[in-house]
């Protein structure tokens, strides 16, 4: 079987992002030509573009040499690249309707290129092409915007504690229990890193967990409040500096991993460098935690609970698979969307590495061992837990999100303040969504 390109598009400038609001896409949107036009037998070639690293490529590649045992006419051109360089490519494209026929979408920035019309309203494909009756109509709505349906789920995660065994065993510390709270598990990270203070290289009980925007959404939902809603942002200032202020203490005694240092590892961390004990990501980011990190020696547990006990977790969709609107061949890549949607052998391919399978069909192809059982036994235990609904980012919300990294690592660094920091926030905030 022939191996298709894989390449890494270079990065681009993160102000890219803003390219995708000037323009890209038809404005009327478009229609999904008559079934018959399509000739199987025809040489088609699609581009795809994918974040992740190896791993995921890898496994990619493989489903894809898969579905060219069907469809040996369609040839697949696989690109890839880290999350940070991600966007800011595709919103570059975007803006001169050159997106890849098929891209990897996620929630964040769904609304951004969907109700621009630079994504292509699968709706016309849902039968002919796209079968997703096996998808639970839930998860399957999440793709959906008012005009359309504009992405697939292919998997489904919930916020987790990562830990690593290893780690925790040279600190010579345990695990904080399940029902431990953010304040607890503040001082568990001050006690884990004040014994991995003399370790050589230094290690490290946590990361400064309040510059990743999902966990604040998060903590945001265990006190009952709104993240999002028909006006835009739900909370106020105020509460976003409590958040950024709750682990002041932490960044000022030097307990947290190195904002410095994480800069010059990316796109790996301290945690899958085997410096930290624990890191807060998505469940089904273990696999590749796990691959980045060389040790196996991982495992999962609820992230901590609000002081009245208030856990409210919420499942997201892990990524979407979505078409552009300039593609050519829209149909050969509504095949490709199924196929890596649906097929049992994809699913064992990818386990949960994209998540919990949202196809049924796919989930049957799934061994749970390793990483896969990791993730499917979390996500039983927390069941009960899952009580919140994943907050609705609003449009332009992947820019905004970028911004918060970008002002967590300058805070990391003690350039700005936390009171800058929420300035800064909400001054882009409000020129976005206006």
């Amino acid at each position: 079987m022939k191996r298709r390109a894989m390449t890494i598009p270079a990065a681009l400038a993160a102000s890219a992002l803003l390219l995708a609001a000037c323009g890209g896409g038809d404005s009327e949107g478009q229609d999904a030509p008559p079934a018959d036009e399509f000739d199987t037998e025809e040489p088609v070639t699609l581009s795809m573009t994918i974040w992740g690293n190896d791993d995921r490529a890898e496994r990619y590649q493989q489903s894809i040499e898969l579905f060219n045992e069907e469809y040996p006419n369609i040839d697949v051109q696989l690109n890839f690249a880290a999350w940070g360089d991600y966007w800011p490519a595709r919103a570059t494209e975007a803006a001169s309707s050159s997106l890849p026929d098929i891209i990897q979408m996620d929630l964040s920035y769904l609304r951004q290129f969907g109700q621009r019309n630079q994504l292509l309203d699968l709706e016309p494909y849902l039968e002919e092409y796209i079968d997703v009756s096996t998808i639970d109509e839930t998860v399957l709505a999440s793709g959906e915007l008012a005009e359309g349906t504009y992405a697939i789920p292919t998997g489904t995660n919930v916020l987790s504690l990562h830990y690593n065994q290893t780690v925790l065993d040279s600190l010579g510390v345990e695990l904080p229990s399940e029902d431990y709270t953010w304040s607890e598990y503040n001082e568990w990270i001050t006690t884990a890193s004040e014994a991995g203070a003399t370790a050589d290289p230094q290690l490290y009980g946590g990361m400064d967990y309040t510059g990743v925007f999902w966990m604040f959404a998060l903590y945001m939902t265990q006190q009952g409040n709104e993240v999002f809603n028909d006006e835009g942002i739900a909370f106020t200032k105020e509460d976003m500096a409590e958040w950024l202020n709750s682990t002041a203490d932490l960044r000022e005694g030097a307990l947290t991993f190195p904002t410095d240092r994480t800069i010059q590892l990316a796109p790996k961390t301290g945690f899958t460098n085997n410096q930290v004990a624990t890191e807060f990501n998505w469940d089904n980011m273990i696999s590749l935690a796990i691959a980045d990190s060389g040790t196996e020696d991982m495992g999962l547990l609820v992230p901590p609970s609000s002081e009245d006990g208030e856990k409210a977790l919420f499942s997201k969709p892990a990524m979407f698979l979505s078409v552009a609107a300039n593609t050519e061949a829209p149909e050969a890549a509504a095949l490709l969307v199924d196929f890596l949607t649906n097929d049992p052998e994809v699913g064992g391919i990818f386990g949960t590495s994209r998540g919990l399978p949202a196809s049924e069909e796919q989930r049957e192809g799934v061994t749970l061992e390793g990483a896969d059982a990791l993730v499917a036994d979390y996500e039983e235990s927390v069941a009960d837990d899952i009580t919140a609904t994943v907050p609705q980012p609003v449009e332009g919300f992947g820019a905004l999100e970028a911004t918060y990294l970008r002002l967590s690592e300058e805070l990391g660094l003690g350039t700005i303040t936390v009171d800058e920091f929420v300035d800064q926030w909400f001054a882009e905030a409000e020129q976005l969504l206006s």
